[in-house]
């Protein structure tokens, strides 16, 4: 009974040291976002995924998106949703982390087609429920569920993979196929 306790108390502190290390990680990939630190933010992507999308292509993608004088977003309150236990695949660690945040997105200083066009992705993206408009500040708030896969070697530093089902076929070029079947 006694090795069964120790054997379970092992098993329950390795899982939680896991959860510890992606959601300390996970913060500091957001964060960087959040502070507007792209490069910072890049270095937090798995390697791998640049071999879809250039480094340089995801740093203007990701400059355009948060540095945009035209809609101004803020990331804030993130929170933490399932983190499955990490598995061994071909020599690296996979974890599905399910995540979420509120975005703030002004968009006051759009014209009207351009935040037609804003409203119709952010409602196909996130979801209606998800996508409010507050008419009086020209702003949305999008309560923004996430998936990741988080991707280490040695269980300490992980690298993150946005998961969307759009990208599938695109993410097949990198991921195991036991991760994908979990998009």
């Amino acid at each position: 009974l006694f090795v069964m306790l120790s054997f379970i108390s092992f098993a329950q502190t390795k899982v939680n040291t896991d959860d510890l290390a992606i959601k300390k990680n996970l913060t500091y990939f957001v964060n960087s976002i959040k502070t507007k630190k792209i490069d910072q933010a890049i270095n937090c992507i798995y390697p791998k995924f640049f071999t879809i999308v250039p480094k340089e292509q995801m740093t203007q993608i990701l400059n355009l998106t948060y540095n945009n004088p035209f809609m101004k977003i803020d990331v804030q309150d993130l929170k933490f949703g399932d983190i499955e236990n990490p598995e061994l695949i071909n020599g690296e660690y996979f974890s599905i982390t399910n995540y979420s945040f509120l975005l703030k997105c002004n968009v006051s200083s759009m014209n009207e087609e351009m935040k037609k066009q804003i409203n119709t992705a952010l409602m196909t993206k996130y979801g209606k429920n998800n996508v409010k408009y507050l008419t009086n500040e020209g702003t949305y708030l999008i309560n923004a569920g996430m998936k990741a896969c988080a991707v280490s070697k040695d269980r300490k530093y992980w690298k993150f993979v946005i998961l969307e089902k759009e990208y599938k076929t695109e993410l097949a070029k990198i991921l195991p196929k036991k991760v994908l079947d979990k998009i």
